[in-house]
């Protein structure tokens, strides 16, 4: 099904008729590395994904520090807006270059590119430096996100991969807790510097162990020389700088309505559409047409990117939640947030046994039907409450995402060959990566609205009128007075009931997308012969 549209089955009949055999494609060869060389070369993708995970956090708590000793306050949510543009915007143009001219050359570019903002970042003399440096460190961060998820699907058949991806899983869950307890530590007892310096041995032995075990098969040469689609790649690139800019300073740097807000958003809107008429006339375009004309890829990058949108309500507000009106401590608060770590993997890597009975797409019905009941219960936590109440949600909340988002990722992989795999993994990351950009401004604007209602009328005056001045003045037990803290705290309450609130609407939108685009059976590739067929497992 390479590069040919209208082969999916539209599913709903059983295994028989639903779609026709399809010929065999050209062959794809074996799997990059043999069984006992997959060892190495998966302690490799594990470093690589630790790198990408640990650096979209670990500078949060050492913020202070950095802006103490390099100033530039002002524009310091750029360190993480920079990275996050970066990693977002390259993953389309990645996963293309990976189908292009295999796996190993964008592995190993994005590693050097990784290692080398690192070096970067280190040697930053002032804020604009570190933050031009965290977008380079951004650009391997993209290379390393697509290409070790779609390597991952190479390595491993199908019966094996959810056990790949709960790795994988676990890595990133764990780096992205961890990564602000090594920021806050490095940045204490040693210097924030470090939190730079500390990926150079880990990269370089993911480094290694990338160029002396991965061994991809080699290709047969076509004698078509290779075209890049280099004008797609920097239109795609443009839009996606301009969009998510706007998403994630809209609202902080300058007002929804306002000049800049409106410029950004027309703006991508115009080089969108430059993007798809450069994309229909490339002879090898950066986003081929068939992601979004498949049916089963274009509904999961869109239930996908739903789950996105939802995941800012757990990982954004829930710690403010915590801290402001629980009254926990950072340490505690994180803990709280943590325990979705601990579901989450294990979920995940008892998928397969639900999904090779009843199919990717039940599986991931039920994982998101799970989900939206406990997004809705969030709303009904009593006031105050106890911290082990929230975690409790946090738990059952990692349990069912792990249900939901891995049988999708391996069922979509499982459709496409290895000359289509990169691109179908980079867009699956891309919409998950734009539906968090877009669930940070959507929901801000959402929480800051509740506040803004519940202030206008408040029994007291002086009141801070944003969520992080209030977290600030909460924090402050001494700035306000008994009456003034709990009208606050039960004001951030309900401003965290209302985001709930909304992911519970993303939920609900990715439940759509499933029982109504998603077909009932994937069209999964048999890895013998390459036919498409809409296997049980669909």
């Amino acid at each position: 099904m390479r590069g040919r549209e209208g082969r999916e089955g539209t599913g709903g009949r059983g295994t028989q008729g639903t779609a026709p055999a399809l010929p065999s494609p050209p062959a794809e060869g074996p799997a990059p590395t043999t069984p006992r060389g997959r060892r190495p070369v998966v302690a490799a993708l594990m470093l690589g994904m630790a790198l990408a995970a640990i650096d979209g956090t670990i500078v949060s708590t050492a913020v202070p520090q950095i802006v103490g000793d390099l100033g530039g306050f002002a524009v310091f949510s750029w360190l993480f807006s920079g990275y996050l543009l970066a990693v977002t915007v390259t993953l389309p143009v990645y996963g293309k270059l990976s189908d292009t001219f295999g796996r190993k050359p964008v592995l190993v570019a994005g590693i050097v590119l990784f290692l080398v903002g690192s070096v970067l970042c280190a040697l930053a003399w002032n804020m604009a430096a570190l933050i031009a440096f965290r977008v380079i460190q951004g650009l391997g961060g993209g290379a390393l996100q697509g290409t070790v998820q779609t390597v991952a699907a190479d390595l491993y058949p199908l019966r094996e991969r959810p056990r790949i991806q709960a790795k994988l899983s676990t890595v990133w869950a764990t780096s992205a807790v961890a990564g602000p307890a090594a920021g806050g530590l490095l940045a204490t007892y040693a210097d924030w510097r470090w939190i730079f310096l500390i990926n150079l041995p880990v990269g370089a032995v993911a480094l290694w162990l990338v160029v002396r075990h991965f061994h991809e098969p080699a290709r047969p040469r076509t004698g078509a020389p290779l075209r890049i689609d280099w004008a797609g790649a920097l239109a795609v690139f443009a839009t996606g700088v301009l969009l998510l800019t706007a998403l994630v300073q809209g609202g902080v740097a300058w007002p929804w309505l306002s000049a800049p807000s409106l410029g950004l958003l027309g703006a991508s809107a115009a080089l969108a559409a430059l993007t798809v008429v450069i994309e229909r006339r490339a002879a090898d375009p950066i986003i081929p047409g068939w992601v979004w004309k498949r049916r089963t890829i274009a509904s999961v990058n869109l239930a996908l990117g739903a789950m996105g949108l939802l995941m800012v309500a757990p990982t954004v507000f829930l710690p403010t939640y915590a801290q402001s009106v629980l009254g926990l401590g950072p340490i505690a608060a994180g803990f709280v947030l943590s325990v979705m770590t601990l579901s989450w993997p294990v979920s995940a890597a008892f998928s397969n046994r639900v999904y090779n009975r009843i199919g990717f797409r039940l599986t991931a019905v039920i994982g998101m039907s799970a989900t939206l009941l406990i997004l809705l219960a969030f709303p009904l936590l009593p006031y105050p409450g106890s911290a082990w109440q929230p975690a409790l949600i946090m738990l059952l909340l990692g349990a069912a995402l792990g249900l939901f988002q891995l049988p999708l990722i391996v069922g979509v992989q499982s459709t496409v060959g290895w000359s289509e795999r990169g691109t179908t993994t980079a867009s699956v990351l891309f919409c998950r990566q734009v539906g968090q950009s877009l669930g940070a401004a959507l929901f801000g604007a959402v929480a800051n609205g509740v506040l803004a209602s519940r202030l206008a009328d408040a029994p007291v005056t002086g009141l801070p009128r944003d969520l992080d001045a209030i977290s600030h003045a909460l924090g402050d037990p001494g700035s306000l007075s008994a009456e003034a803290t709990d009208y606050l705290r039960r004001a951030v309450d309900a401003a965290v009931d209302h985001v709930y609130l909304g992911a519970a609407g993303a939920a609900a939108l990715a439940l759509l997308v499933l029982v109504f685009v998603t077909p009932r059976r994937f069209p999964v590739l048999d890895e013998d012969t390459g036919n498409a067929t809409p296997t049980a497992r669909g």
